[in-house]
């Protein structure tokens, strides 16, 4: 599956290779199973709605933001909201078959700005290794670039926003139940530029991870 907007994991091997010397409530807690399970349910051609509990309307209010809040794509409309990655479809030799994890992607709008959320859990660490390509194309990264973020990340404690150096994207290492590694990557605008703003996308980011540490998947 490819994500026409942000990018895509299918091919990204050799951008993983190139990282990884750098590596070092009722609802259920976040899982590597139960994500996996989460997105073995996503249609292969995407779902209307995110199966992740996400309310981008509060998250937006908590950090200033202006404009209406919606699930859904502003630029393409009746696009599907929610699609999955890995888990029973990941393709041999790609990241998320590498290792092994799963991708839930969410389309939002804050006004007229496009929001893609990024949610993903792995059995090794990093969970942002395999998210790469999608960060570079959010962010406009250089190699060079992608290379000193995904170190940062490798650093960062758990619920703790990284921006890249374009200020359009932030991920924020998520508390996991269970093995392995995860992470949220919220991305902004075009690729590279933001009218939201650097501070307004990092609170963006910690009311997001906070939404889905309290609870991860919708009933």
């Amino acid at each position: 599956m490819r994500h026409r907007r942000y990018g895509s994991l299918t091919g990204a091997a050799a951008a993983v290779a190139l990282l990884a010397g750098c590596q070092s409530g009722s609802a259920p807690a976040l899982s590597l199973d139960g994500l996996t399970k989460t997105v073995d349910a996503i249609p292969r051609e995407g779902q209307s709605s995110c199966p992740l509990a996400y309310d981008i309307a509060k998250a937006a209010k908590a950090a200033g933001a202006d404009g209406a809040s919606a699930p859904g794509s502003v630029k393409e409309p009746g696009a599907a909201i929610a699609t999955g990655e890995g888990g029973k479809r990941a393709v041999p030799d790609t990241p998320l078959a590498q290792n092994p994890g799963a991708l839930v992607s969410c389309v939002f709008h804050i006004g007229q700005e496009e929001v893609v959320v990024h949610t993903a859990a792995t059995r090794h660490p990093q969970a942002v290794a395999p998210l790469a390509p999608i960060v570079a194309h959010l962010a406009g990264s250089s190699t060079q670039d992608l290379i000193a973020y995904v170190n940062r990340m490798a650093k960062a404690e758990i619920g703790e926003p990284v921006a890249t150096g374009s200020g359009n994207v932030v991920a924020v290492r998520l508390k996991l139940d269970g093995e392995g590694d995860a992470v949220m990557v919220v991305g902004a605008g075009e690729s590279g530029r933001s009218t939201m703003g650097r501070e307004r996308i990092t609170a963006l980011a910690g009311s997001l991870a906070d939404q889905v540490a309290a609870a991860p998947y919708r009933r």
